[in-house]
């Protein structure tokens, strides 16, 4: 059993397998939302299938168990191979996988039964929060080893993302999530709410974020078969995400008694996330310019160019619903359900799932089971959160627009019945998806082709 803790890349598939498995959990249990909105009665007299209680399993599943851990695996591959060594400890590694895993099991265990801190993204109990960082403080002091003992004098931008991005969460961390107040996770009155969107926001701008950007890095270039069109550019991205992300969470308490300074540098640095958004964006479309056919022919690199485009879309919308005139109509309704949709499916989602498919075979030495059943899953996602967006765009619209006209919520509620059933359907699609690449995954570990040894270190000096 030692020996297989010491396997290289071992920690790297428990990730991507662990996240795969999340996604179909976290998938579940955004059903038992769908249908919760749809018929209220439907899990009566369940209590740990309380909406209030099962809610945040889906959201935080979705988020660390998903998004996350996926992203997480397909980083210990590609940081090692882009520093030419090897990962510093595969057993600390693997330490930190565990501890990871514990904390995402925190959820459906402990909020099913009531158990929570009960603070949007910061729901988990004191002592997984604590389980959570030590995870991260290993993951950054692994990944610092790794950079230290590297045979590659340049540090490409990937590797900058991935070890940012735990850097900045073993800060953001405890802070958001009050870790001095182990009785409650708060601060007391209105404060409170910065220190919750402090977090809030920068859980998918600063650990997700990263996270994807230094994946998408990695596979289009490999995939488009070119070099990275502007490492300067990539860089100059890495620094302006840091400099204007940190400060945004406040546009999600703009009608609150806040300070009006932080009102303005929340707006302000919300609408300037278009610079550094579109510097990633078309870094990566210039690099695989003139290859599509390569790129968009690669079901893993799709899936990452996919998860670029909704990228595209997720920054057009969340600078102009921080706007106070737009929020007016565009806050606490369906249109913000909406885009948190496609910010963490959508972008973090797709790319998570395509690096998954790209480094999979190298981690595991066979061939993906089927790129069929890729292809089928990035259809049924993308009908799935399409559908999703549109649905809830829509009624969020009519909720906002009616509430910002004086009508009282109760009156707005039968309207909304038809998108609510659309929303349900259109999560069996997604739900179906998230199965498909679960069995894709453990079929390719289980019964893949093996990959000869040509096969292999041409995947290698790719990297």
């Amino acid at each position: 059993m030692p020996k297989f803790f010491d396997k290289p890349q071992s920690a790297s598939l428990a990730f991507m397998v662990a996240g795969a498995f999340w996604f179909v959990v976290g998938a579940l249990y955004g059903m038992v939302s769908a249908i919760h909105l749809v018929s209220p009665e439907f899990f009566s007299n369940i209590p740990w299938l309380v909406f209030g209680r099962e809610r945040p399993v889906h959201v935080n599943t979705m988020l660390y168990g998903f998004a996350g851990t996926m992203l997480i695996g397909s980083g210990l591959y590609y940081i090692p191979a882009l520093l030419r060594t090897k990962l510093w400890s595969e057993r600390l590694a693997w330490v930190s996988f565990f501890l990871w895993n514990i904390t995402i099991a925190s959820g459906p265990l402990c909020f099913a039964f009531g158990f929570t801190q009960g603070r949007e993204y910061s729901e988990y109990v004191w002592s997984a929060d604590i389980i959570l960082i030590l995870s991260v403080l290993l993951l950054v002091y692994n990944t610092a080893m790794t950079i230290a003992s590297r045979t590659e004098e340049q540090l490409y931008v990937s590797v900058w993302y991935f070890m940012a991005a735990f850097l900045w969460t073993a800060g953001n961390y405890p802070l958001g999530n009050v870790i001095w107040h182990p009785a409650t996770g708060a601060m007391p009155g209105l404060i409170d709410s910065l220190f919750l969107w402090f977090w809030g926001h920068n859980l998918p701008g600063l650990l997700i974020t990263p996270l994807a950007t230094g994946a998408a890095y990695f596979v289009i270039p490999r995939a488009a078969k070119m070099p990275l069109n502007s490492h300067t550019l990539s860089l100059l991205g890495f620094w302006l995400l840091i400099a204007l992300y940190s400060h945004i969470g406040g546009h999600h308490v703009l009608q609150s008694p806040i300070p009006n300074w932080l009102k303005a540098v929340s707006i302000v640095d919300s609408v300037a996330m278009v610079v550094p958004v579109s510097i990633v964006v078309l870094n990566l479309w210039l690099t695989a310019r003139r290859q599509g056919k390569a790129v968009w022919g690669d079901p893993a690199a799709r899936l990452v160019m996919a998860g670029i485009a909704w990228y595209i879309v997720t920054c057009i919308q969340g600078p102009l619903q921080s706007l106070p005139y737009l929020q007016r109509v565009t806050h606490f309704n369906n249109w913000t359900i909406g885009h948190a949709h496609i910010a963490m499916l959508g972008f973090g989602g797709y790319i998570a799932l395509g690096a998954m498919y790209h480094v999979l075979p190298l981690v595991t030495g066979r061939s993906l089971y089927s790129q069929k059943l890729v292809s089928l899953q990035f259809g049924l996602i993308t009908f799935g959160l399409t559908g999703f967006f549109i649905v809830l765009t829509m009624a969020g619209l009519i909720q906002g627009n009616a509430w910002n006209n004086g009508e009282t919520v109760y009156r707005v509620l039968p309207e909304l019945a038809p998108y609510y059933i659309s929303r349900a359907a259109l999560g069996i699609s997604i739900l179906t998806g998230a199965s498909v690449g679960f069995y894709n995954v453990v079929m390719t570990v289980l019964a893949g082709r093996e990959l000869s040894i040509a096969e292999l270190q041409q995947g290698e000096e790719a990297a």
